[in-house]
């Protein structure tokens, strides 16, 4: 017996700091600073690109889009010539006066499911903002904004080396006469932008947006009409504010599907850049519930180019194959985009295997059947809090054979626990005859001193599912439960206090009521149990509520929702065993 609960200590003790270490995270990780802001832009101009000036090519006669003749319509800009007034035109000085250069258009694309900002400054994504989520729980906080300020525009385009002077500060010009915002309800439209280089390079970038879907067309066109080939690759490049540290919780980072696995790459391993290759498949910047995603709709061996310029800023850029271009000669990329939730009925839907990016570890096979039925349980009683319940006595129901075993084993070793304290004390000079004694007990009771033990940890894999699943669920993202719990995916806090920092507690400040309770019944349950005959592990045992209330007070409030209920129940059906067997 001393053996099997030290080894109940061992593996105790291994879960705790497995645990602890898993997820237990610095207060600046959960809350990391603001990211990196730059000096003062103008509005809708991208990190990293230069003010509205004279930019570096003139705007394109795009083929199969309609006339034009180069010089600019007021709306984009023609030759560096231009910036002067008429041939000849000059003051008395006989210096010919600088006409003012036309601001960057600004265009809105508007869609029941989000409003995507687009500057002709690189023809990128400004500004992203989720119409069904927003920053925070109350009632009155902003829309959820998946591209803030102070990082980088998205969908920025470009080529490697340096191969096309100018198109990391171009001006793209709008193609057709299209008003300041696109109003999208019945059916998609269509938004091009075209620059063309000093040297003749010709880009084109088409975005196809449609109202019932959060993928977005793009196509990426290159035309060379210069004298020399191009045979530079073309780069397509996502940016996101994300957390430094938040592994333990849940990925935030740069992440890619290449040849069927999954690679999600820790912002410390990239220290300045770091590059994956192979057949791509999609490339994305995670967040805990959000994702920006970059789908080549025919994945062909690129490579993904990522960079951490900051503590809370990736980039993440898909660079593909390097194919040459004739003068004369174009070639066209074909992407899907999506900036969307991490909600995995809406990624399957896509059929792009963009769901692969939700990943729920080892036991994912437990995960995301747990997933579906709590979806399905929220559509007959719209409560989130409730279907954990419900879950939670499903789950209890299913393992309830072997719940029994290890109740019923746990309370055959309670009553034996007066004859091992005799041969403890008779042979606590000779430890080898004592446990020969306590063997010779378990053989003649026919009792398993693992018996109590092993069902529970064969428990561990579905609470570790269940951590995956609660915590990455979109679906408890400001999901009410009732009073004071408003978010089942933050923990759980009554009133809010303004204190500066409470040890070990992530703020909000707070009561953490639903943790306090959890960590009564997780006393009460251990106080059922029969106690170990060391003293030293009887201290250990009885310590373990108390560092569990501590590693708890910070999870979700629905993970602690389960591991509250599911004590509950444990405490009923040991009752019920220990009746039965008396």
């Amino acid at each position: 017996m001393e053996q099997a609960r030290l080894f109940i200590a061992i593996v105790l003790s291994f879960i705790v700091f497995f645990l602890w270490e898993l997820f237990f995270v610095d207060r600046e990780a959960v809350n990391p600073p603001p990211p990196a802001t730059e000096t003062a832009r103008p509005a809708d101009t991208a990190p990293g690109e230069t003010s509205p000036g004279v930019p570096a090519g003139t705007p394109a006669t795009v083929p199969g889009y309609g006339p034009g003749d180069g010089t600019g319509d007021g709306t984009g800009v023609g030759t560096g010539a231009e910036t002067a007034s008429s041939a000849g035109a000059e003051t008395s000085g006989g210096i010919a006066p600088a006409v003012p250069i036309a601001p960057p258009r600004t265009l809105r694309v508007d869609t029941p499911l989000y409003t995507v900002t687009l500057s002709e400054d690189g023809a990128v994504f400004t500004h992203f903002v989720l119409k069904k989520y927003r920053e925070t729980a109350t009632a009155n906080s902003p829309l959820k904004e998946l591209i803030p300020e102070g990082v980088p525009a998205s969908i920025r385009t470009g080529f490697a080396d340096g191969a096309v002077p100018g198109i990391e500060s171009a001006r793209f010009q709008v193609v057709g006469a299209v008003p300041d915002t696109l109003r999208l309800e019945n059916s998609p439209q269509s938004l091009a932008f075209a620059w063309t280089s000093q040297t003749g390079v010709t880009v084109e970038k088409r975005f196809v947006f449609s109202p019932d879907t959060y993928l977005i067309g793009f196509t990426a066109r290159v035309i060379n009409k210069s004298q020399a080939g191009l045979g530079a690759p073309l780069s397509v490049t996502l940016a996101g504010h994300v957390s430094p540290d938040s592994a333990a919780y849940a990925f935030q980072g740069p992440a890619a599907l290449i040849d069927g696995a999954l690679e999600q790459v820790d912002l410390k391993d990239i220290k300045g850049a770091k590059a994956l290759a192979g057949p791509v498949q999609w490339m994305a910047v995670e967040r805990q519930y959000f994702i920006s995603a970059l789908i080549p709709r025919a994945p062909a061996d690129a490579r993904v180019q990522l960079t951490n310029p900051a503590p809370s800023l990736v980039t993440a850029s898909y660079v593909a194959p390097a194919q040459a271009i004739a003068p004369g000669g174009d070639r066209e990329l074909a992407f899907d985009i999506y900036f969307g939730p991490k909600s995995l009925d809406v990624l399957s839907g896509l059929n792009n295997r963009l769901d692969r990016v939700i990943d729920f570890g080892w036991f994912e096979f437990i995960a995301k059947p747990c997933l579906w039925m709590m979806n399905v349980l929220y559509d007959f009683i719209p409560n989130y809090g409730v279907a954990i319940i419900i879950l939670t006595i499903m789950i209890k129901l299913l393992l309830w054979p072997l719940g029994n075993k290890g109740y019923k084993s746990m309370n055959e070793m309670k009553k034996l626990q007066p004859e091992m304290a005799r041969l403890r004390e008779k042979h606590k000079d000779d430890k080898k005859k004592m446990n020969e004694e306590l063997m010779a007990l378990y053989r003649t009771y026919k009792i398993n001193p693992m018996g109590g033990c092993l069902p529970m940890i064969l428990q561990i894999p579905v609470f570790i599912a269940l951590y995956r699943m609660l915590y990455g669920a979109i679906e408890l993202r400001h999901a009410h439960f009732f009073g004071w719990i408003n978010d089942l995916s933050a923990p759980d806090r009554l009133f809010n206090f303004d204190i500066g920092y409470i040890p070990l507690m992530q703020p909000p400040y707070g009561i953490p009521v639903l943790t306090i309770v959890m960590g009564a019944t997780m006393f009460f349950q251990q106080k059922m149990s029969p106690p170990p005959g060391d003293p030293a592990q009887a201290k250990m045992m009885t310590f373990l509520p108390i560092v569990f209330t501590f590693i708890f007070i910070n999870f979700p409030s629905g993970l602690v929702l389960y591991w509250l209920v599911n004590n509950v129940l444990s405490i009923a059906q040991q009752h019920y065993v220990s009746k039965k067997n008396a």
